[in-house]
C-alpha cells in the first residue's frame, strides 16, 4: 500500500508542476485584502464580490478575502452581510498583478456575532480549527459538522450528548456508571479520550465536560491521523471554549429545571488595555435526578487573555477548572441477560457510593504572521485531572432456584474503590503557507506535535484485608433489598501503580488548486509512540515492581499514514470528491507470550458531494464510507502452554471488521430567523472473519494418569454480526423560528426530533455458544419543545423534553442498563449588558 501511494503522490505531483508551467503565463489578475469590524477585529464570512460580475467569495475567518483570475479593468468592490451596512470601493485590477484593498464596515465584532442569530453562514465555508489550517469544509475531502452557540444556546444544552444528539453519523453509546465519561460511536468506531478535544488539545472526558458555556463543537468524522496520532476512524471531536474581546459586555442567566436542577452563569468580558482583554466565564450547577439518590455538584470557571502584541502576533492564554460530583449510578441491572421494568428511577447502588474528579487545564495559543500567505502557530497545552471513586458495581442477576421456574434476581454488589491522578502534556507547532507553481496555488500544513501523560493508580484492600468485598447481595425483583446495611467498608490503599505514555509525529499536508475547478489534497504523517512498563509501589514496603512482559521493555509503536483526496468543484457551490486515509489503533493487552500487540491498521474510503443552495442558505452534504480493520484484535482461544484460554487480556491479531456506512447531513435558514439541522445516518459494522469452531486436544495429567487430555472447543465471534455498542440508524431534526417583526417580534418556537435506532447491548455472541448474551434494545425516538421571548437585553427561553416520555435504554457492553431520562423541564433567564 505505502508503495502504490508513493507511486501515485509522485504523478500527481508531476502532473501538478506540468500544469503549473502551461498556466504560468496568465493575462489575469487578483483582488485581496483584509476586512475589519468597527473594533478591530477581523470581519468573518463576510460576502465580498466585483459589480455586475459573477466573482464573488467569503472572507475567511481572519477576515482575508482573494478574488482570482479577474480581466484587467475597472471594478466597484462590495461587500455585505446580513444584519451589516454594504460598503463599495473602487479598484484597478491590471495583468499578472495583485491588487491590494483593506476595508472595515461599521459594525462591531459583538454586534457581527449578533446578527449572525437571524443570519447563517454556512458551514462548509467556515473552517474549523481541527484542520489546523484556514481550509474551508468545501475544499476538504472528508465530512465535518459545526454545531455552533446559536444551537448550544437554544436547545440549552448541558452535556457533551445533548450536543452531538445534533451530528448524524455520532452516536450516544452509554456512559459506564453514569459518571466514568460519556462513549460515543461514530461510524462503529468507539470514540475514547484520545479523539476528544478542546480547543484542539486532547481533553479528558472522565468529568463529563462543561458544554454549555462553549462557543461550539467541531466534529471532524471518519480519519483525522495525518493531523493527530492515536485517534480511531470514527471522528475526532473538538470543544471550542469563548475568547475575549476587545469591547465590554456580557450575559448572566439563571437556568432551573425538573429535579431540583439549578444552573446560574456569568459571562463578562472587555478590554484592560489597547492590546489585552480578558474574558471570565463562570456556572455552578446543583441536581437531583429522575433516578433516586442520584446527586449531582458541579463547578466550572473558565478564564482566559489575549495579548495583541501588533497586527501580526497575538498571544492567547486559556484555563478552566471543573470540579464535579455525581452519585455513581449503573441503572437497574439485568435479570437472566434480560432487561426487566423495576421502574425507571429504581437505585441499586450503595447509598453511600460517591465519584469526585477535578479537571484543571491550562493553554497557550502564539499566533504570528510572517506575511498575508504565511502563519505559525504554536500550542502548549496542560491537564491534571483528578478522580476519587468509590462504588458497588454492575449489577446483573442470573441464578435460577431449581423448584422454581422464575428467576429470583440475585446479584452481588461487588465494590470498587480507585484514586487516579492523570497529567497530561501537549505541545504543537504548524506552519501553513498559501504559494503558486505558475498559476497552480498550494494550502500547505506543516506541523508536528507531541503528548505526554503520566497516570498513577492506587490499589485497594478492604476491611481486615480482604482482595474483593461484596456490599451485600440484591435483589433486583425485591425493592427491599436495595438499600443493603448502609455502611460504608473501610477501603485501604496499599500500592501504586505509576504508568506513562509518550506520542509524538510530524505531518505535512498540500491542498493543491490545479484550477478552481480541480483539486488535490494530500498529506503523510509519522507517528512514534512509546508505552514503558508500569512501575508499581508497595506502599507499607517502599518496594517497587516493573510489570512483566516477554521483552521486559517498553512497548513501541510507529506508522506512516497517508491521506489522498480528490475534490472536483464544477460550481462554487458544489463540491465532490472522494479520499482515503488509514490511521493505527493501538491494541491493549499482550499475545500468548505476554508480549505487547501490535497495533491495528485501519484503512478507510471516504466519498461525499458538499452543496450550498439558495445562495448558501442551505447546505446538503451526502457522504458515503467503507471503514476495514484487517488485524482486529480478538481474545487468544489459548495460552501459551496450549490450554484453554480465560484471560480477555490475552489476544491474537487474527480477526476482521468492516464497516459501511452513509450520512446526509442538512443545515440552513431559508428565511431570516428559521433556523434548522436535520441528518441521517445509516452504519452496519460487523465482524468478517473471526475464529472458526475448532475443537483442540490439551493435556489433563492426574497423578494416575500422566498423559491424560481433554477435548476444548473454541470459536470466534460470529460473522456478519453488528458489533455491540455501534448504532444502524440515527436521525435528528431540529428547527427554531424568531419572530423578526409585529407585536410577536423576539417570540422563539423551537422543536427537536431524535431518533435512535435498534442497537445491542450485552456481548456479541460466539460460534459454540448454546445460549445469546445479547441484550436487543429497539429503537426510541424523543421529542422536545422550545418557546421563548427576547426584548431588549432580556430573554427567557423554555423546553419540554421527551415530550411523550418515551421508555427505552443503553446499556454497557457489561450489562450496565441506564434508562433515557423521562419528561422533563427546563428554562433559562438571562440577561445581556
Amino acid at each position: 500500500m505505502k508503495k502504490i501511494f508513493t507511486c501515485f503522490f509522485n504523478v500527481i505531483l508531476l502532473l501538478v508542476s506540468l500544469t503549473g508551467i502551461s498556466y504560468a503565463q496568465s493575462r489575469n489578475g487578483s483582488v485581496s485584502g483584509a476586512i475589519k469590524t468597527s473594533d478591530g477585529n477581523p470581519a468573518s464570512f463576510v460576502s465580498v464580490g466585483l459589480k455586475n460580475t459573477s466573482k464573488t467569495t467569503q472572507s475567511d475567518e481572519k477576515g482575508n478575502f482573494t478574488l482570482k483570475n479577474v480581466s484587467p479593468g475597472n471594478y466597484v468592490l462590495k461587500i455585505s452581510a446580513i444584519g451589516v451596512s454594504a460598503q463599495e470601493k473602487n479598484v484597478s485590477v491590471v495583468a499578472g498583478e495583485n491588487t491590494e484593498v483593506s476595508l472595515s464596515i461599521a459594525e462591531s465584532s459583538s454586534q457581527l456575532d449578533e446578527v449572525a442569530i437571524n443570519g447563517y453562514k454556512t458551514p462548509n465555508k467556515k473552517p474549523v480549527n481541527l484542520g489546523k489550517i484556514a481550509i474551508a469544509p468545501m475544499d476538504l475531502p472528508q465530512a465535518v459538522q459545526i454545531i455552533g452557540n446559536q444551537v448550544i444556546t437554544d436547545q440549552q444544552a448541558n452535556r457533551l450528548s445533548d450536543v452531538l444528539k445534533n451530528v448524524n453519523g455520532v452516536a450516544y453509546g452509554e456512559n459506564r456508571g453514569s459518571v466514568s465519561g460519556e462513549t460515543f460511536f461514530a461510524r462503529g468506531y468507539s470514540l475514547g479520550t484520545n479523539n476528544v478535544f478542546k480547543n484542539g488539545s486532547r481533553a479528558s472526558s472522565g468529568g463529563m465536560p462543561e458544554t454549555s458555556t462553549l462557543e461550539s463543537v467541531e466534529i471532524l468524522k471518519g480519519s483525522a491521523a495525518l493531523l493527530y496520532g492515536g485517534v480511531t476512524g470514527g471522528a475526532v471531536v473538538n470543544m471550542v471554549t469563548k475568547k475575549p474581546k476587545f469591547e465590554y459586555g456580557g450575559e448572566v442567566s439563571m437556568r432551573a429545571g425538573s429535579y431540583d436542577m439549578y444552573k446560574p452563569t456569568a459571562d463578562i468580558y472587555g478590554p484592560i488595555s489597547k492590546k489585552l482583554a480578558f474574558r471570565l466565564i463562570g456556572t455552578y450547577e446543583d441536581a437531583a435526578s429522575f433516578r433516586n439518590s442520584v446527586k449531582s455538584n458541579r463547578i466550572y470557571v473558565n478564564p482566559s487573555l489575549l495579548y495583541k502584541i501588533s497586527d501580526k502576533t497575538d498571544i492567547l492564554l486559556q484555563g478552566d477548572y471543573l470540579k464535579s460530583d455525581m452519585t455513581p449510578d449503573f441503572g437497574i441491572g439485568t435479570v437472566e441477560n434480560q432487561i426487566v421494568d423495576i421502574g425507571r428511577g429504581t437505585f441499586v447502588n450503595a447509598p453511600w457510593a460517591y465519584n469526585k474528579t477535578n479537571t484543571a487545564t491550562s493553554q497557550l495559543n502564539i499566533n504570528h504572521k510572517f506575511s498575508d500567505n504565511w502563519k505559525l502557530n504554536v500550542l502548549a497545552n496542560f491537564q491534571s485531572y483528578n478522580r476519587n471513586y468509590f462504588s458497588a458495581e454492575r449489577p446483573f442477576a442470573d441464578t435460577k432456584v431449581a423448584s422454581n421456574p422464575l428467576p429470583y434476581g440475585f446479584a452481588a454488589r461487588n465494590v470498587t474503590r480507585s484514586k487516579t491522578k492523570e497529567f497530561t502534556y501537549n505541545e504543537q507547532i504548524n506552519l501553513n503557507g498559501f504559494f503558486k507553481t505558475g498559476s497552480v496555488t498550494h494550502t500547505l500544513l506543516v506541523g508536528a506535535d507531541a503528548d505526554q501523560s503520566r497516570t498513577t493508580s492506587g490499589g485497594f484492600t478492604f476491611n481486615n484485608n480482604l482482595a474483593t468485598f461484596n456490599y451485600g447481595n440484591v435483589n433486583l425483583l425485591d425493592p427491599a433489598t436495595y438499600f443493603g446495611s448502609g455502611i460504608e467498608p473501610a477501603a485501604n490503599m496499599i500500592t501504586q501503580t505509576f504508568a506513562p505514555l509518550y506520542r509524538m509525529g510530524t505531518f505535512a499536508q498540500d491542498l493543491v488548486s490545479i484550477t478552481d475547478q480541480f483539486k488535490v489534497l494530500a498529506g503523510v504523517r509519522y507517528t512514534f509512540q512509546k508505552t514503558p512498563r508500569t512501575v508499581s509501589t508497595n506502599l507499607a514496603s517502599g518496594v517497587q515492581t516493573l510489570s512483566v512482559n516477554s521483552l521486559n521493555k517498553s512497548k513501541v509503536e510507529s506508522a506512516f499514514t497517508p491521506k489522498f483526496g480528490l475534490i472536483y468543484q464544477p460550481l462554487k457551490t458544489t463540491s465532490i470528491y472522494a479520499s482515503y486515509a488509514s490511521n493505527f489503533i493501538q491494541n491493549t493487552g499482550t499475545d500468548i507470550n505476554f508480549a505487547p500487540l501490535d497495533p491495528s491498521t485501519v484503512d478507510q474510503y471516504e466519498a461525499g458531494i458538499k452543496n450550498d443552495l439558495f445562495k448558501g442558505r442551505l447546505s446538503v452534504n451526502l457522504t458515503v464510507y467503507r471503514i476495514a480493520n484487517d488485524k482486529f484484535a480478538q481474545q487468544a482461544p489459548l495460552n501459551a502452554q496450549g490450554a484453554p484460554n480465560g484471560d480477555a487480556n490475552i489476544k491474537e491479531l487474527n480477526g476482521k471488521t468492516l464497516s459501511d456506512g452513509l450520512e446526509l447531513d442538512i443545515t440552513g435558514t431559508i428565511v431570516k430567523g428559521l433556523n434548522f439541522i436535520a441528518g441521517y445516518s445509516y452504519n452496519y459494522i460487523r465482524y468478517t472473519q473471526t475464529r472458526d469452531k475448532t475443537v483442540y486436544t490439551v493435556p489433563e495429567p492426574t497423578p494416575a494418569q500422566p498423559n491424560a487430555t481433554r477435548t476444548v472447543t473454541l470459536g470466534g465471534i460470529i460473522e456478519g454480526q453488528r458489533l455491540v455498542g455501534s448504532t444502524k440508524n440515527t436521525a435528528n431534526g431540529t428547527l427554531f423560528y424568531t419572530f423578526q417583526e409585529g407585536s410577536v417580534k423576539g417570540l422563539k418556537l423551537g422543536a427537536s426530533a431524535y431518533y435512535t435506532g435498534a442497537r445491542n447491548g450485552g456481548y456479541n455472541d460466539s460460534k459454540i455458544q448454546t445460549y445469546s448474551r445479547l441484550i436487543p434494545l429497539s429503537a426510541f425516538t424523543t421529542f422536545d419543545f422550545s418557546a421563548g421571548y427576547s426584548w431588549k437585553k432580556l430573554s427567557l427561553l423554555a423546553k419540554i423534553s421527551n415530550i411523550t416520555n418515551e421508555l427505552n435504554y443503553f446499556v454497557h457492553e457489561n450489562y450496565s442498563v441506564n434508562p433515557i431520562p423521562p419528561r422533563q423541564f427546563m428554562t433559562t433567564l438571562s440577561y445581556k449588558f
